[in-house]
């Protein structure tokens, strides 16, 4: 039995790997996938696991976005840290749970449950709908208070242009051309923006909305992003994701 889990942290990864090999001698475990794009890049280019182990908050974003790229035919435990009474509605279609921590008898349960699982009984816009159901609606914020010499500096979220990764550093730029370095890491910044207005174009980028110019296929059918104003680094969306960032772009993301 080959199981795969997706999960980008590290020590979660480690403990659900150890209590698997536990109960599950016999089998091969793949992982960690840690991304939207390493899961899609994944099932393009490996034969579909039995059992998928699937976090549901991504660095990258949801990991629902997952199926928007790859049809997964094989059955999904989903493991978060949601609170366990809005989850029950999870209890349908023979898709499970798993509370983080994971309980090793809870862990096993889903095993057994999962035995006489069947693909057909997978309803992704279902799950997809339930997941939106439960979450708490967000509140992102209007402003950010960025470090600039020995002062705080307030920027309006709307001027940021970008936020990349540059050596190591995180930078931010707005549309008026002024650059900040910022202390906190790129997936901290991008959770206190509108997902609307600023997408997570890869690991390395943030990009608002309000500064494209155009969009083009690049090179494997990845789509390569024209700022309208100069931006240090080439921004492209891979192939997995170009779909999703389309909708994006169009509103109905």
């Amino acid at each position: 039995m080959k199981l795969l889990i997706i999960e980008d942290e590290t020590t979660a990864f480690n403990s659900l790997k150890e209590q698997l090999v536990e109960l599950l001698p016999n089998s091969s475990i793949d992982g960690p996938i840690q991304s939207i794009d390493e899961a899609i890049e994944y099932f393009e280019s490996h034969k579909m696991p039995n059992i998928v182990f699937l976090d549901i908050h991504l660095a990258d974003g949801s990991a629902f976005n997952i199926f928007d790229a790859v049809d997964i035919s094989c059955p999904i435990i989903f493991t978060t840290a949601y609170d366990q009474y809005a989850l029950q509605a999870f209890k349908v279609n023979s898709i499970d749970y798993l509370l983080k921590p994971i309980d090793t008898k809870q862990l096993q349960h889903a095993l057994a449950k999962i035995q006489n699982f069947s693909k057909n009984n997978i309803n992704r816009e279902q799950v997809q709908q339930l997941i939106h159901s439960i979450q708490p609606k967000p509140i992102y914020k209007q402003c950010l208070l960025v470090p600039q010499k020995d002062k705080l500096v307030l920027v309006n979220a709307n001027d940021i242009a970008f936020v990349y990764i540059d050596t190591q550093v995180i930078k931010m730029i707005t549309t008026r051309g002024e650059i900040y370095f910022l202390n906190e890491t790129l997936e901290d910044i991008f959770k206190q923006l509108d997902p609307q207005q600023f997408y997570r174009a890869n690991r390395q980028q943030i990009i608002n909305r309000s500064i494209i110019n155009d969009i083009s296929t690049w090179l494997g059918n990845k789509v390569l992003v024209t700022p309208k104003i100069p931006i240090p680094q080439r921004i492209t969306i891979s192939k997995g994701r170009a779909a999703e960032f389309k909708k994006w772009l169009a509103g109905i993301a």
